[in-house]
């Protein structure tokens, strides 16, 4: 049933699946994967999640309703999501155990037949059930039997304890623990402790309220909620305490998932009246087979205020707090409680894991223990609970601890993915040259432009708009589109990138939201295309936005020899991302404005980056350097940070090859002394490229260490500067086949071709930086978030690729 389409881009031919609807019987592998535990122990019991469209599937393909994952030829339990409730699946799930720091193989495939006869052990279920046939008696139900649906909406009359929806409310469980949320004022969360590992939800409840407040043997209701949130529910802070949701005109509740893996449910609140406010408020809740944690997802129709979540409050009990200084802004940390606190006068322990980047404080009112979250209308969390006579229970808080460290761990470390899918080695088929280079660098511009839209660029007429600071990635990308759209004569994409970039420049040059007193060397980064867009239209706002700029760069605070530090909050380091944002700027604009008079200043940062920061054995460049030696993460005799991270190298390569651009051939002395910098650069880039692979790890020196992994922006940043290095004539042929080789490792490893024409680029770090609980430790560069699509990976990803094309012309 399957064909293909053909669509050429320059030296490009890609191969688009399509589909004739109807009966489909044949088999088809559409994918392999790699997947790895990136912790030293075992992790059983892991759903690892693929999105369809990331398997070059297509909206409505028909082929997501007949997936199965087979691990060295063995069926995994597996199960298709539909995530935004539209009747399509959305992701891929499958379950699989591993070994400490093991590594598995996963084959997706389409097989109809044995799709329709292979029916996994349900370990996950949601559901809700209310009274029919039978009558309302004034707030009360009477009568008629208990009936499963997949949405209810209850009536007026319905209120606490009126018999009409079993056991109060939805409930969701995996085979290890179950709650249930209380659908109406009080809006509290339960616990159905487990006494076997199996579902047991469809057995509660069916004879009234009063079986499950007693052991029976599935297990029973061991939590007390009384006035409280109960087992980590939501409401409103308003600075003493926690508001329920219970003011509300309604609730709509519907099973979203029911599957052997994976269950889902969403409760909608209608006018939630709080704080002098009304608005409408979604929770889904979900849970995975072998998790004891839910995951909640509030999607608020406005910015909530101040949301609790809150653990309730029991006598004789132990309050455990994580630590709060963990190690990334998306880190995630919790509050807990432990004691003799069950309905079976034995121990229970409740947790609330949130982000830390997300928490306002630590708080408790009169019923509750409360962690305070920041003014969103989006909030996610988990809560979980562990009973000690639950089949080998948790018997210790010491053991609790440690069984919520280890959680922590592989909510911050998911298992890592290698995927390839078929519609991904149909399209890299083609050997690299000059056009193929060019081309995928013009895929990715095109994708990024109608995946992001308008939406970096500032619109003061809308109110719900960001901030609209000029940020250093948005400079970034927009630059990096301008550079493919002169290498391939593109003048729509030169026009997206001007419109977005000068969108946030008003015309008597204020750029919104910038803040020189803030002396963030990030901020200068988006200069740089305005000076390039300054030099071909001269206009008054521009010149007068980058002079504003310079004017940061003069008064911006300063290391002993006169190294920028990277941000007035962060005194006294300089790290390798700053020297990329500021020093090439600074060159171009003294270049222009100031008769070449700073760019002995500029070159200097390099010179002392140098002298402080480079490793004389591997020759790599540490991430960061605190001349006062009292930052956590700086090493007391050398200021340094532990670790050799690879995107901070790649700023700081990028910044050695451009800076050379602005700086003049009559300049001898500084340019040899760039030169031979960039050689003893190029030489670490050769030793550290991974052999197999041709790209470099996010920790560059530990190749082999558990979790560790290839990293999409660096290595295009690598690429891009062994290719333009050559180009300039500042490195011999010698390194073409490090760059080449590099830039095959690129597509190899990270470029996801999809069925609508569009490429994505997989792996990139999201965000990493130094201080503020980053302690800049191997650990806290594996716990930051890995993303598709990222700024930092697909604007030097489209620069390489021009860079390649060129190298591969001559």
């Amino acid at each position: 049933m399957k064909s293909h389409t053909c669509k050429t881009l320059l030296g490009l031919s890609l191969l688009l699946p399509c589909f004739a609807y109807g009966a489909l019987e044949s088999k088809e592998s559409i994918a392999s994967a790699t997947l790895s535990n990136p912790s030293d122990f075992e992790r059983p019991d892991q759903v690892v999640s693929f999105d369809l469209y990331d398997l070059g599937l297509r909206e409505f393909d028909q082929r997501a309703d007949f997936l199965i994952a087979k691990s060295n030829g063995v069926d995994v339990p597996s199960q298709t999501v539909d995530d935004d409730g539209d009747g399509m699946p959305d992701r891929f799930l499958a379950l699989l155990d591993f070994e400490a720091a093991q590594s598995k193989p996963l084959e997706i495939l389409v097989d109809p037949v044995a799709a329709r006869a292979t029916a996994f052990p349900k370990r996950t279920q949601a559901e809700i059930s209310h009274k029919v046939g039978g009558q309302w008696n004034g707030r009360v139900y009477e009568g008629g039997e208990w009936a499963n649906v997949q949405s209810l909406t209850p009536p007026a009359s319905h209120t606490d304890h009126s018999f009409y929806i079993r056991y109060e409310g939805p409930g969701i469980e995996s085979d290890l623990v179950g709650y249930r949320v209380y659908l109406d004022w009080r809006n509290g969360f339960d616990i159905f402790s487990k006494a076997r590992h199996e579902i047991a939800l469809h057995k509660v409840g069916l004879d009234g309220f009063d079986s499950y407040h007693e052991l029976e043997e599935w297990g029973m209701d061991t939590l007390k909620v009384g006035p409280s949130l109960g087992m980590g529910s939501y409401g409103f802070w308003d600075g003493e305490k926690a508001i329920r949701v219970s003011d509300v005109d309604g609730w709509d509740a519907s099973i979203l998932q029911n599957g052997s893996i994976f269950s889902s449910f969403k409760i909608k609140y209608k006018g939630w009246e709080v704080d002098d406010r009304k608005f409408d408020l979604d929770a889904t809740l979900s849970m995975q087979a072998g998790s004891r944690l839910v995951k909640v997802d509030l999607q608020a129709s406005e910015p909530i205020g101040k949301t609790a979540i809150g653990l309730v409050k029991h006598e004789g009990t132990e309050f455990i707090q994580g630590d709060l200084n963990v190690s990334s802004f998306g880190a995630l940390s919790y509050i807990a409680t432990w004691g003799e606190q069950s309905l079976n006068k034995d121990q229970l322990g409740m947790v609330l894991i949130f982000t830390k980047g997300r928490m306002e404080k630590i708080t408790e009112d009169e019923h509750n223990h409360i962690v305070v979250l920041k003014n969103s209308d989006q909030q996610s969390y988990y809560f979980g609970s562990v009973w000690e006579s639950e089949p080998d229970g948790i018997k210790t808080k010491e053991d609790f601890v440690a069984y919520l460290e280890n959680r922590l761990e592989q909510l911050d470390l998911p298992i890592r993915q290698e995927v390839v899918t078929s519609l991904d080695q149909a399209n890299k088929a083609s050997p690299i040259s000059a056009e193929t280079a060019l081309s995928y660098s013009v895929l990715m511009a095109e994708s990024e432009k109608a995946r992001l839209g308008n939406t970096l660029a500032a619109d003061l007429s809308n109110p719900q708009m960001p901030s609209g600071r000029l940020g250093y990635t948005t400079g970034l990308l927009m630059q990096a589109i301008d550079d493919i759209a002169s290498a391939a004569d593109r003048a729509d994409l030169a026009s997206y990138a001007q419109h977005v970039v000068e969108s946030h420049i008003l015309e008597d040059g204020t750029m919104i939201g910038y803040n020189q007193e803030s002396y963030n060397i990030d901020n200068i980064n988006a200069g740089k295309y305005l000076l390039r867009l300054w030099e071909r239209s001269e206009e008054p706002k521009l010149q007068k936005a980058v002079d504003q700029l310079r004017t940061q760069l003069v008064d911006h605070p300063r290391t002993s020899e006169g190294a920028f530090w990277h941000k007035q909050i962060y005194p006294n380091q300089v790290w390798l991302d700053g020297v990329y944002m500021g020093m090439p700027f600074l060159a171009h604009y003294s270049e222009l404005f100031e008769k070449g008079k700073s760019t002995k200043e500029a070159v200097h940062e390099f010179e002392i980056a140098r002298k402080h920061m480079r490793d004389s054995k591997t020759g790599l460049y540490y991430h960061g350097w605190d001349e006062s030696r009292e930052q956590e993460w700086a090493n007391k005799s050398t200021g340094l940070s532990p670790e050799f991270w690879a995107r901070g190298y790649g700023w700081y390569t990028m910044a050695m090859v451009d800076i050379l651009d602005f700086v003049p051939e009559s300049e001898k002395k500084l340019r040899k002394s760039m030169i031979d910098m960039i050689a003893e650069v190029a030489d670490s880039l050769v030793a550290s490229q991974d052999p197999e692979t041709g790209v470099w790890y996010q920790v560059m020196d530990k190749p082999d260490a558990a979790g560790n992994y290839t990293e999409s922006s660096a290595s295009s940043m690598f690429v891009y500067f062994l290719s333009k290095a050559m180009n300039k004539g500042y490195l011999s042929e010698d390194y073409k086949e490090a760059a080449l080789k590099g830039y095959q490792g690129l597509i190899d490893e990270f470029i996801t071709f999809h069925a609508d024409g569009a490429i994505s680029l997989k792996d990139v770090c999201k965000v990493a930086g130094l201080g503020y609980g980053r302690d800049g430790s191997f650990r806290y560069y594996m716990t930051e978030q890995i993303v598709d699509n990222g700024p930092h990976g697909t604007a030097p990803f489209i620069m390489a690729g021009i860079q390649v094309s060129e190298l591969l012309a001559e």
